[in-house]
This record gives structure tokens, sequence and C-alpha cells, in this order.
């Protein structure tokens, strides 16, 4: 798996977990939604992206967007 696949994986996993958290458990979760979707919207612009420099220190292969 590349950076790039685990990247939006890990993205679209705190997504679907903080929704249903935010449904099953109390509404303040939705703010983890919030923070995942401004992080992934400042790495497409900026390239910038924390999740994709912990997985290359986790030794995962680059990809296209994560070098």
């Amino acid at each position: 798996m590349s950076i790039d696949k685990a990247v939006l994986s890990f993205a679209g996993i705190m997504v679907l977990a903080s929704l249903a958290l935010g449904w099953f458990v109390s509404p303040w979760w939705f703010l983890l939604t919030a923070f995942v979707g401004a992080n992934m919207l400042q790495a497409g612009v900026t390239g910038f992206c924390p999740a994709a420099m912990v997985f290359k220190l986790l030794g995962m292969k680059p990809g296209c967007a994560f070098n």
C-alpha cells in the first residue's frame, strides 16, 4: 500500500468513525469530522499532510501525491 492510499483510507475511517460517534454518542464528535475535512482540504492545497509524514516514517512506499 502506498502512502497516498493509506492517507485516504485513514481519512475515510476517521470520517466514518466520527460520524458514528456523533450520531450515537455526542454531537461534539462532529468536530472531528470537520477537522479531518479541513486537514484534507489544506493537504490538497499545500501538499503538507501530517498523516503522510507518519506513514512515511513507518516505512510505506511513496505514491504520486505524497513523496
